[in-house]
């Protein structure tokens, strides 16, 4: 792109650090110099984010659209919805903070789709609010795919150190285990190399983890699953010339991928995934939607109840997942 790339950028759950994070993040003078973010959720919320944080110099500005964003140092373009009650506290769940963070979602989807952003970037939200303000989604993947009409996206967190796909997320173990099955595991393997090309790596190496421990032991653990759900499709897409290997034991995949043998783990379900990555780099971590027809990045963590409104909130791994966007917004093919 010649010019810069808009980035939609939503608040998350206005009790939690969300609004800490974005007007921090939008008003980072290295994210203005490369995008122009377009803040959607509540002027209000934002300014008194940016009080407890002690920004100055700050210039909140409402627009009513993308085309009345005005590109100068210090501004952040706010599509300002109104949703959050004026005496909102930090910290609380709010069955109102749960649907407002719904509506940002829901607008910056339509942006995206219609071509007006060139990336979205989200602050977190809390999804018993987003339960409690009747939006019934497990978090803003799922909500994603059925905002933009998607039927199957996958997860991936990235660090400085090493990035995970996920092949199944928020569902319990015991169906986590039941989905996995070879064309999924396949698809989810394509995904997170088709990001990785995306985002510069010419020829990402993948390791894949297996679901029972030590691989099943040659059967020893579990019921053949390794060979029955993963192991054919990491055939099929190593015939394909992706440099795959697996299903390695998961302690295994994540030491070697630690070290710099993998750019990629392929993890089976949430936590085997989540937690060793978490400890790679969660402040400079990225969650990053693979799949959807729009780039969608997000920090990697949660709504912080307990410090928000302190001011004490580190706004890096925000200020990461919006580079990421314009990043990766930069390199996407043409549609």
């Amino acid at each position: 792109m010649d010019a810069k790339p808009f980035v939609a950028v939503t608040m998350g759950d206005g009790a939690g650090v969300g609004p800490e994070c974005t007007v921090a993040a939008a008003s980072d003078p290295g994210i203005q110099s490369i995008c122009i973010p377009i803040v959607v959720g509540d002027r209000r919320r934002l300014g008194q984010a940016a009080e407890v944080l002690g920004l100055t110099g700050v210039d909140l500005e409402t627009v009513g659209g993308v085309e009345d964003a005005v590109d100068a140092p210090g501004r952040v373009n706010v599509i300002d919805l109104d949703l959050l009650p004026a005496d909102l506290p930090w910290g609380e769940l709010s069955a109102a903070a749960g649907d407002a963070a719904y509506h940002y979602v829901k607008v910056a989807a339509e942006l995206a789709v219609e071509g007006k952003v060139q990336a979205i970037c989200t602050a977190p939200l809390n999804k018993k609010a987003l339960h409690m303000g009747g939006h019934n989604y497990p978090g803003h993947t799922e909500m994603l795919a059925a905002l933009t009409g998607t039927p199957e996206v996958s997860m991936m967190l990235a660090t400085p150190r090493l990035c995970v796909i996920h092949v199944t997320t928020h569902v319990g173990l015991l169906d986590a285990i039941a989905m996995i099955e070879p064309g999924l595991v396949e698809r989810t393997i394509r995904r997170g190399w088709e990001a990785l090309r995306r985002a510069g790596l010419e020829d990402p190496r993948i390791g894949v983890c297996a679901i029972n421990p030590h691989a099943g032991e040659g059967g020893l653990f579990g019921y053949g699953e390794e060979e029955t759900k993963i192991a054919p499709a990491v055939r099929k897409v190593r015939a394909e010339g992706i440099d795959a290997v697996g299903p390695l034991p998961a302690d295994t995949a994540f030491y070697l991928g630690g070290r710099g043998d993998y750019d990629l783990i392929v993890a089976m379900y949430h936590d085997q995934g989540h937690g060793p990555i978490k400890v790679l780099g969660i402040e400079e971590g990225v969650n990053i939607t693979v799949g959807l027809p729009v780039i969608r990045t997000s920090v990697d963590h949660g709504t912080a109840f307990d410090i928000a409104g302190t001011g004490t909130v580190s706004t890096r791994s925000m200020v990461e997942a919006m580079r990421q966007a314009v990043a990766l917004a930069d390199r996407r093919s043409p549609q």
